[in-house]
């Protein structure tokens, strides 16, 4: 296998794949607005807050949604868990970098022209999946 069809391949794979290939559009002004009126309950380890739909006489109405962490998991198929670790140790991170071939500090700024090629198209594969 080429390394373009090895990092395709880890791509599908990885927990950030469908994050990568989904299309849904997402209009500024409902992330906006969700996050405007975003809270957290901790007693109910719930996230509520508002969203805007159209009604069935095509008016608009403000709707109050509430979703916990395992649902945001399960719609963006993370396969994931809580006791998953979220943070990684430093010297694994070094490990990582040396590894796709980023020779400068890792605390230095990530340009994909100080990564090996087939890395290269991962970071800029994750740019564009990010940007859009």
């Amino acid at each position: 296998m080429t390394p373009f069809k090895d990092m395709a391949k880890f791509l599908r794979e990885s927990k950030i794949a469908k994050a990568l290939i989904d299309r849904t559009k997402v209009y500024e002004s409902h992330v906006r607005m969700f996050w405007k009126s975003a809270r957290y309950e901790e007693s109910e380890k719930m996230i509520y807050s508002a969203v805007r739909k159209k009604d069935e006489n095509d008016e608009d109405i403000d709707v109050e949604v509430k979703f916990n962490v395992g649902e945001v998991r399960r719609v963006l198929d993370l396969r994931d868990s809580d006791d998953d670790p979220t943070i990684v140790p430093e010297r694994l991170c070094k490990g990582l970098w040396f590894r796709m071939g980023f020779s400068t500090h890792v605390n230095d700024k990530y340009l994909k022209s100080k990564f090996f090629r087939p890395y290269k198209f991962l970071v800029h594969c994750v740019i564009h999946a990010l940007s859009q």
